[in-house]
């Protein structure tokens, strides 16, 4: 370990400390019955104490680095947010039998969630150019902001190293967390793979926009990667392995997660047009504007083909990658993917999905309160009511795109 006391150079200058004050885990385990009471604020504890002794570490080395970029990346993190993610992870370790001296492990990798969900997020904005996150300037028009003078590409440059110190920081403190040899194998290496995952979703999102719309069947395994697969599944298996659950259950939550987080990601594509921003925290229509390789479009782009429909399929053309899109001609789309059956097509896809992913839930007979808040927070995740609004049947059935169509 690397020494975290001063040293001299030769020029007689001190060095600041290699290793930030409180580089291995501190005290903030809880008892499991005090987590279940309020996961989201056990987490933001964790989360405090970490980010705290790293953005002290980075004031040590610059001011203006740790007030410019580990400062913001600290808001950012600590305010907005659901914490999804750490709940899915913490309510599958309870399910899985986790043991109660693990808890203070389990919070760490919950935290190291929340700064890979940090960096997805500002490194996506800068990339889209989206103005907006959670109701709020994004970071790199933050950035903007408080460096007029410098453009764009500066703000933007900056947006992605916030993320790439998130991601440093996730990776410290997986790396640090301590558990029993086979449990911390497992993890790691879920973790390894989750990060590969996000960032090939991310490309093959950037990717579609340059490209051209690929076929309806990919922009589903897009939304996955991109998002699915992290925001869900990979949190509830990370769960179970840090329970060291059976392979059955291990494998039911990760069938359900899958299933939900692919919801997940069709949900917010529908609320990318047809939500309010102030429900959102992002513009409406940005997707449309920035070319977006969607589900949404690409049901609506095979619907209109498949019908004949060459209106349709021109205003796709026209509007969809259109940075300047009006609202008028926003609005033009959204009919589109009204008559075409494209937004009820993946609504039903989506709640298919949800309801496909709580019946694999079932099947574990996990306990509770355990079972009960894992079905919640998929429910939420899908965008899924009490019941189907049609038969559940099993969302393997149907090709994608099928459905009745409003002409």
């Amino acid at each position: 370990m690397l020494s975290s006391g001063a040293n001299d150079v030769s020029d007689g200058t001190r060095q600041p400390p290699l290793t930030p004050a409180g580089a291995r885990p501190g005290p903030f385990a809880s008892h499991p019955a005090a987590v279940d009471a309020d996961v989201s604020a056990a987490v933001r504890r964790c989360l405090e104490q970490i980010i705290g002794e790293r953005l002290a570490h980075c004031r040590t080395l610059d001011t203006v680095f740790g007030d410019d970029l580990a400062a913001r990346l600290a808001v950012f993190t600590l305010h907005g947010g659901k914490r999804v993610r750490p709940q899915l992870l913490w309510w599958s370790f309870r399910a899985g039998g986790g043991e109660a001296r693990h808890t203070a492990a389990v919070l760490r990798i919950a935290a190291a969630l929340e700064l890979l969900q940090t960096c997805a997020l500002v490194q996506d904005d800068a990339m889209d150019g989206s103005p907006l996150r959670r109701g709020r300037a994004a970071l790199h028009t933050d950035v903007a902001h408080q460096y007029p003078e410098a453009g764009p590409d500066f703000a933007k440059a900056a947006a992605v190293l916030v993320g790439d110190l998130a991601l440093a920081w996730a990776d410290d403190v997986v790396a640090g967390t301590p558990l029993p040899a086979p449990m911390a194998d497992a993890v790691r290496e879920i973790w390894r793979v989750m990060r590969t995952e996000m960032v090939a979703g991310q490309y093959l999102d950037l990717h579609g926009q340059v490209t051209g719309m690929p076929s309806a069947a990919r922009t589903v395994r897009i939304a996955c990667l991109k998002s699915g697969m992290y925001s869900v599944e990979r949190p509830m298996v990370l769960g179970a392995a840090l329970a060291g659950a059976d392979a059955r259950t291990t494998e039911i939550l990760s069938a359900a997660g899958r299933c939900a987080g692919i919801a997940f990601q069709l949900r917010d594509d529908l609320q990318g047009v047809f939500g309010a921003p102030r429900a959102t925290g992002k513009p409406s229509g940005d997707d449309i504007r920035q070319g977006k390789p969607t589900h949404l479009v690409a049901v609506a782009r095979a619907r209109a083909w498949t019908d004949g429909d060459t209106e349709a399929l021109a205003v796709l053309d026209d509007c969809v990658g259109a940075r300047r899109l009006t609202e008028d001609r926003l609005a033009e789309v959204r009919q589109v993917l009204e008559r075409t059956g494209a937004r009820e097509a993946v609504e039903r896809r989506a709640e298919r999905l949800g309801f496909r992913g709580l019946r694999r839930l079932a099947e574990a007979a996990l306990p509770e309160p355990a079972a009960g808040r894992l079905r919640e927070l998929l429910r939420a995740a899908a965008g899924c009511g009490p019941g189907p609004r049609t038969r559940a049947v099993d969302d393997g059935g149907a090709p994608l795109g099928a459905g009745k169509r409003r002409r």
